[in-house]
C-alpha cells in the first residue's frame, strides 16, 4: 500500500467520487468492488480489486464511492477497520461555521451556508445547496440540483431525488425518498416515497433499517 487512498465502489457514481478525489489532490491507490466482472479493469488508470470482505481487515485511508444509501451503510459496518476520510471540492463553498462528518463527499459546485451540520457518509452532489442551520444526518444522499432552504432537519438515510426542493423549517424523517423535482412544503414521514408538487406521500419504502 502507497501513500494514497482506497475508493470502495466501482459504479458510474465512483468516477465522480475520484475525480474529486484528485481535484483535491489525493492519490487514489486502487477500486474495491463485490463485482467480479470489473476486477481488473480500470478507472481513471486505477485498478478495480475485490471482494471487499478480503480487505475488511485492514487499516486503509478509504472513501465510499456507492451511491445507495443502504448500501453504503451496511458496507461501512463490514469495514471497521477502515479509516474515513472526508473530501470536499475546491469549487465548492462551505461556510467555517459548518461541521461535515467523516466519510462524507462535497461534489463540485455545492454550497453549503453557515452553521449547517452533516452527518457521517452523506453525499452532497453537484450544484447541491444547503441554507443556513440545517441538520442532516448520516448516510443521507442530496442529489446533484438539490435546493434545501433554512432550518431544514433531513434525518438518517434520506434520499433526496435530483433537482427536488425542501421550504424552510421543514422535516424530512428518516430512510425517506423525495422524488425528482418534488418540493417539501410539508414534513414528511419516515420511510416513504414522496413526490410531486407539492411532495406527498405515495407509499412505503419497500425495505426497513
Amino acid at each position: 500500500m502507497d501513500d494514497g487512498i482506497v475508493v470502495v465502489g466501482a459504479g458510474g457514481h465512483a468516477k465522480v467520487v475520484i475525480g474529486t478525489a484528485i481535484e483535491c489532490g489525493l492519490k487514489v491507490s486502487f477500486i474495491l468492488d463485490d463485482n467480479p466482472t470489473k476486477w481488473g479493469k480500470e478507472i481513471f488508470s486505477t485498478e478495480i480489486k475485490g471482494p471487499i470482505s478480503k480487505f475488511s481487515k485492514e487499516k486503509y485511508p478509504a472513501i465510499m464511492a456507492i451511491g445507495d444509501n443502504r448500501t453504503r451503510k451496511r458496507i461501512v459496518e463490514t469495514l471497521e477497520q477502515f479509516q474515513w476520510i472526508t473530501i470536499i471540492h475546491p469549487s465548492s463553498y462551505v461556510h467555517p461555521s459548518s461541521k461535515i462528518g467523516v466519510g462524507t463527499v462535497v461534489f463540485a459546485g455545492s454550497i453549503i451556508q453557515p452553521d449547517v451540520r452533516i452527518g457521517e457518509h452523506c453525499i452532497i452532489n453537484t450544484g447541491a445547496t444547503v441554507d443556513h442551520d440545517c441538520v442532516i444526518g448520516n448516510f443521507v444522499h442530496i442529489a446533484p440540483g438539490v435546493n434545501i432552504a433554512g432550518g431544514v432537519t433531513i434525518e438518517d438515510g434520506v434520499f433526496m431525488g435530483i433537482g427536488s426542493k425542501v421550504v424552510i423549517g421543514k422535516k424530512i424523517g428518516e430512510w425517506s425518498i423525495v422524488g425528482a423535482g418534488g418540493v417539501v412544503v410539508e414534513d414528511i414521514p419516515p420511510e416513504v416515497i414522496a413526490k410531486g408538487l407539492p411532495a406527498k406521500p405515495t407509499k412505503k419504502t419497500k425495505e426497513k433499517r
